[in-house]
């Protein structure tokens, strides 16, 4: 009998939790590099670091990635929290309520674009800041890459961070 109640109490517990959660966290390593590497680099959430590097940053909330070094223009990049492949898999496995919590601590997400691979333009060069794909080849223009996502990602950072208002002077 109590075999059978500790399998019990280990099921409903299992039940309430998300898989997401229990399996990812609510937090993700984020790399970001730049070409070329040691650039500033400074998150909205006040973390810092020079490229390449790795920081831990919540799954389910968007940010911007302010990026600068001598001699290169500086940029931004929007990252936005994304529902990941495998939520509706974890709504399967762990039912509704597990959906529902990984939904709210966003672990069901993940970041995009993710790593964060930037190639910076040197000043006067006339170039633009390209957004680079896992293997250092050209994705899109950074300011492309913004323009995607620049809505969904104003409505949580709010429209001048997100660049849709001119900063007031």
């Amino acid at each position: 009998m109590k075999l059978k109640t500790l399998v019990l109490a280990i099921a409903a517990g299992a039940s309430l939790t998300g898989c997401a959660t229990v399996m990812n966290g609510t937090n993700i390593d984020y790399m970001t590099e730049t070409d070329p590497s040691g650039a500033d680099i400074v998150f909205l959430n006040g973390l810092k670091c020079t490229s390449p590097c790795t920081l831990e940053l919540k799954r389910g909330s968007d940010t911007r990635v302010d990026i600068k070094k001598p001699g290169y223009e500086p940029t931004f990049v929007l990252v936005q929290s994304r529902l990941a492949g495998s939520t509706f898999g974890n709504i399967l496995a762990g039912g509704i309520i597990g959906g529902v919590v990984d939904g709210n601590n966003g672990a069901s997400n993940t970041l995009y674009p993710r790593p964060l691979k930037v190639r910076l333009a040197p000043v006067g060069s006339g170039k633009k800041a390209m957004l680079l794909d896992k293997e250092g080849k050209d994705l899109m223009t950074v300011e492309e890459h913004n323009a995607k996502v620049r809505l969904d990602v104003a409505k949580t950072i709010g429209a001048e961070l997100a660049g849709l208002e001119a900063p007031a002077n």
